[in-house]
């Protein structure tokens, strides 16, 4: 097996990890679920690392296994443990709904990509379609999710779908750019869980419909 078609493949399986992500009834199930996607991806990044020849993305997967597979899940289950709204569990759309989006957003995604002419790149359009349709998967999240941290969860995945785009299209960017987005990664989702222990502590709600009736 390729390691183009291993990369392919695990995108196909990052897709996979979302929509058990989105699924997932508690918080906790959900962080464990996203440090698995988080797992996959550094898998991704390690393996185009040999494909590529590429050793910035060697040391981009030592940072995301740190940031992404252990601190943030850590840093969400710490902060959601306690909090619980089983009324805020609803959705716009139903969970089949769902898989059906994202199986359309993926298409469309690779109708996106597919005139894209970088040589590199030739064996890797359906996980460069992937990471393109892992980001609007984790947008339609937050549009149609109700409970506050679901909504969480989608910027996360938005953040590992940028991940992968980035790097299968600058794999050779400097150790600096690693950092940086690691650490936006990081403060981000810190920001995200105190706004969501505050809101949850105030108003006992994860409903983001409450919030909404709040305006008035």
């Amino acid at each position: 097996m390729t390691g183009s078609l291993i990369v392919n493949n695990l995108a196909g399986l990052m897709m996979l990890t979302s929509l058990l992500v989105i699924g997932a009834k508690r918080p906790t199930a959900s962080c464990w679920l996203y440090a698995l996607q988080s797992l996959v991806l550094v898998l991704i990044f390690f393996t185009l690392s040999q494909t590529l020849e590429a050793h910035q993305l060697a040391l981009w997967a030592i940072s995301a296994f740190v940031t992404k597979v252990v601190m943030v899940p850590l840093i969400m289950g710490y902060a959601f443990r306690k909090m619980s709204d089983p009324s805020a569990n609803g959705s716009i759309i139903s969970m089949s709904m769902l898989m059906l989006s994202a199986a359309v957003i993926v298409v469309l995604c690779w109708f996106v990509v597919a005139p894209v002419q970088l040589p590199l790149l030739a064996t890797l359009k359906p996980a460069l379609a992937v990471s393109l349709g892992h980001f609007l998967l984790g947008l339609l999240c937050i549009v149609t999710q109700r409970n506050i941290l679901k909504q969480v969860f989608g910027y996360c995945l938005m953040e590992n779908g940028s991940h992968l785009t980035l790097a299968l299209l600058a794999f050779r960017a400097p150790e600096l750019v690693e950092i940086g987005i690691a650490t936006d990664a990081i403060f981000a989702v810190i920001v995200m869980a105190v706004l969501a222990r505050k809101i949850y502590r105030t108003l006992n709600t994860l409903d983001v419909e409450q919030l909404t009736a709040l305006k008035g």
